[in-house]
């Protein structure tokens, strides 16, 4: 969940880049102009914009940077400005930056090559190498890499594109054929392509506007795919697609009429069923596809209920259902294929408890591998399906992140999961599914890294209404005192449920090395406390969130763990959105912030349906088109509560194809932050013209984002 970033435009004088906003004019000023305007901010021209709604009247000044077609020159023009006074400001640390930017490389392994994963006949990996950008996909005979073929050379196919990404590849049964998709927009509109593997050509099918996954019929002559919407990029339409004819031929198995609910499929293990997935933020049900049939119809699993939530995942004539039915944590269940349509027929496997929540599963021909959360540390067991023995998995670390990965086949005798903490890198682990003995497979190989020179701490923090708040530490021995003296780096996200585990990060060392303390607040929206805890961070309770936050920034303060004027803080996407809401509600706690695609439109986005998932997140914020929900989201809404006040120094980048926050919610932001803020802070906005959500493609080009926000805090802290 996250950054983007390139430096280098011409150079433009912002203050007649301001009146040509006003008069749609292109002109520039002399030279000598142009270095007297140098460093002064544009000024975004203000066309009053009135929304309606509730009897209530909202004026948006800048709502006229919104420009779906993303060619409009005066919204262009306005953004370079940015982008120039940026490069401006910042320009006395490009040394900085490139000494960044080469100690985050130089902490990259140029060759590395994945841990092979069995799937049908073969064995599948990834190969990197030099300063290649991009990964080659392979596979092979076994796992030690004979007979090795090559499916996709990422960096071919990213031949003459600004941005690339494989959304998805899958060999046909036969192993004959490769379906993958591609995005060259970074919009995640998708182009499905067809290669023949023998000979290395591509087959005349082509399937445009689609998601990235592609799923094979099991005659080798159909593959399933789910078409997007191409104005709210919603997947709601499932076809099928016969090889040697054209896309307008397809035949459409499934419509989704609820824009609240997104669609996926995917494959069962044993490969019979095709799964078709039915999400809501708090509803979600599964449709079965018979992949033996290419004429098969749609068969629901169980009719959707409101409210109730289940996935699947067959083995032999069973499903196992993990469910929240009568289980707030979750809980397991299970029922033959005879007896679908009927939750009252479910058989239990795992009981529900309300102080662990059940997370995941992964079958196999005898066994049973669950995963738990408990105070918010994961927990794995196998189970004999047999004789119902448990092995629950030991691990190293007091607070890691670990979750099952690569796990294709049921007929597996060990079971592979994916490790890391603070202070471990990504690590590949299996473990015996009978003796539950563990094999280390790879673990990530970091240039320099001494492990013995970090600490990680896992602390609670008592929150304003007395609940506790979880917090992930890490930082560097020698430099940490606990003496109220080191800068504090401090990230948070708390929405849709999503978890951020405490994890290594290797570009965290540029930090911990000149003595930041690094900290996750684990705050309420996630699950880390399990379903409770995201319940009460969601819809009229979200305040919490932010409210969390901000008690973690003075408690780390309090406790010492960081100086008061020497706090900077970072978030993401909704972690944007938690930025701006801190910003607006606790400034004086932030000496710098980073806000990086942030969602800070709430109540406008949320009002507009054709935006890409407004509709699917109305159970997440609530729809405002409820009176209630409306006067509440507006109450924390980062752009509707810009005030006359003073505000931390902000760093602010977007993507100006981004897919789920539209670059026009922070551009509005930084535009109204810059007519209301009374300080003389530094306010940087950076909008990578070529990327979208996820920021720039290649494995190195992403690394210039990290190395600018870094170099932003660090001049703040040496700008004394």
């Amino acid at each position: 969940m996250k950054k983007i970033i390139t430096i280098g435009l011409s150079l433009v004088s912002v203050a007649i880049l301001s009146a040509c906003v006003a008069q749609h004019s292109t002109d520039v000023t002399s030279p000598n102009s142009q270095k007297q305007a140098a460093m002064v901010a544009p000024k975004a021209t203000k066309i009053p914009h009135t929304m309606t709604i509730h009897g209530d009247t909202r004026v948006d000044n800048y709502y006229w940077l919104r420009d779906d077609s993303r060619s409009d020159s005066k919204v262009l023009d306005y953004l370079s400005a940015e982008n120039n006074y940026l490069a401006q400001t910042l320009g006395h640390t490009e040394p900085l930056q490139a000494t960044l930017f080469d100690e985050l490389k130089g902490r990259i392994v140029k060759d590395d090559t994945s841990v092979p994963v069995r799937k049908g006949n073969y064995y599948y990996y990834r190969e990197v190498s030099g300063d290649n950008e991009y990964p080659v996909f392979l596979r092979s005979s076994d796992a030690a890499g004979h007979n090795k073929q090559v499916l996709l050379d990422v960096n071919d196919l990213a031949k003459g594109h600004s941005y690339y990404q494989v959304g998805g590849f899958c060999a046909s049964p036969n192993d004959k054929l490769l379906a993958y998709s591609e995005d060259t927009l970074s919009r995640r509109l998708y182009t499905i392509k067809v290669k023949d593997l023998a000979t290395g050509e591509l087959l005349p099918d082509t399937i445009t506007q689609a998601q990235g996954n592609i799923v094979w019929g099991n005659s080798n002559k159909v593959f399933y795919y789910v078409k997007k919407d191409p104005q709210t990029l919603l997947g709601y339409q499932v076809y099928r697609h016969v090889l040697g004819t054209s896309q307008a031929e397809d035949q459409l198995i499934f419509e989704e009429q609820d824009t609240s609910f997104y669609t996926y499929i995917y494959k069962s293990k044993d490969s019979d069923v095709i799964y078709v997935v039915h999400d809501a933020t708090e509803t979600s049900a599964v449709s079965l596809i018979d992949a033996n049939d290419d004429n098969a119809k749609l068969k629901p699993f169980l009719a959707r209920e409101t409210g109730l939530e289940y996935s699947v995942a067959k083995r032999g004539d069973e499903y196992y259902v993990l469910t929240n039915w009568q289980a707030k944590n979750f809980r397991l269940m299970k029922v033959h294929q005879n007896q679908l349509g009927n939750k009252q027929l479910w058989q239990p496997v795992i009981a529900a408890n309300d102080a662990v929540k059940l997370e995941n599963i992964e079958l196999f021909d005898q066994h049973l591998v669950y995963q738990q959360r408990e105070n918010g540390l994961t927990k794995l067991t196998i189970r004999d399906l047999n004789n119902h023995k448990e092995i629950p998995l030991q691990f190293n670390d007091t607070a890691f992140m670990a979750y099952l990965s690569g796990n294709e086949m049921l007929d597996n005798d060990e079971v592979r999961l994916v490790y890391t903490s603070m202070t471990t890198p990504m690590s590949t682990l299996a473990f015996s599914l009978k003796s539950g003995q563990r094999t280390v497979l790879k673990q990530t190989e970091v240039p320099g890294y001494d492990p013995s020179l970090y600490q990680s701490e896992r602390i609670f923090i008592t929150a304003r209404d007395g609940v506790k708040v979880p917090v992930s530490l890490v930082y560097r021995k020698d430099l940490f005192k606990q003496d109220g003296t080191n800068p504090l780096y401090q990230y948070g996200y708390g929405s849709y449920g999503a978890t951020i585990d405490p994890s290594f990060r290797s570009a965290a060392l540029s930090l911990l090395d000149r003595g930041f303390v690094y900290a996750i607040a684990h705050v309420r929206g996630s699950q880390m406390l399990g379903r409770p805890w995201y319940e009460d961070g969601k819809k009229f309770k979200k305040q919490n969130t932010f409210n969390d936050f901000i008690d973690v920034t003075q408690a780390l303060v309090a406790k010492r763990y960081a100086a008061k004027d020497k706090v900077f803080a970072v978030g993401g996407s909704a972690g944007g959105l938690l930025m701006g809401a801190v910003i607006n509600q606790a400034p004086e706690l932030y000496k710098g912030v980073a806000a990086h695609v942030p969602f800070v439109d709430v109540v406008t986005t949320m009002l507009d349906s054709s935006l890409p998932l407004t509709t699917n997140e109305y159970d997440e914020w609530g729809n405002p088109n409820d009176k209630a929900y409306y006067e509440y989201m507006k109450s924390y809404s980062p752009y509707d509560q810009v005030k006359a006040q003073a505000y931390p120094n902000l760093l602010v980048t977007t993507g100006l194809h981004d897919s789920q926050v539209q670059y026009f919610e922070p551009a509005k932001w930084v535009a109204k932050l810059r007519e209301y803020k009374t300080d003389n802070n530094k306010l940087l906005f950076k909008t990578d013209m070529k990327a979208g959500h996820g920021g720039a493609s290649g494995r190195y080009s992403k690394l210039h984002d990290t190395a600018l926000e870094y170099a932003f805090f660090l001049d703040l802290l040496a700008d004394k």
